[in-house]
């Protein structure tokens, strides 16, 4: 399946349009600086969500991995995480980044997943 920037927007705000209420203010802020590039404001909004497990901030921070640096090892781990919670959205791009992995990257990927909590310092 061939993703373009038009799905994978509609897909985020669909995400965002269900989010929880405590979170809404730093994820939309998140996601309104993702959306104007500002990849390091998006990072720093988002990333203290995904670390308290916040599946639709996981998802982001994969995405930014995956899109905006290029860590796939990153991204899949964040992927697997928001994943585990039922996040589809997460489930379809875990396949496609698996497929941009070498096996030694997945199975470092699925140990950083499995390893993590929320205290545990991950690449940023």
């Amino acid at each position: 399946m061939k993703l373009t920037l038009k799905h994978i927007l509609a897909a985020i705000l669909l995400m965002l349009s269900l989010a929880a209420p405590v979170a809404a203010g730093p994820l939309e802020d998140g996601y309104t600086a993702y959306t104007r590039s500002d990849f390091a404001t998006a990072m720093r909004l988002m990333r203290p969500l995904a670390d308290q497990g916040h599946v639709t901030a996981q998802t982001v921070v994969g995405l930014m991995y995956y899109f905006n640096y290029g860590d796939y090892v990153s991204a899949y781990m964040w992927f697997r995480l928001a994943a585990a919670q039922g996040n589809t959205f997460a489930e379809m791009f875990l396949k496609d980044t698996a497929d941009k992995m070498t096996r030694e990257q997945i199975v470092q990927a699925e140990k950083l997943a499995r390893e993590w909590n929320p205290t545990t310092q991950l690449p940023r």
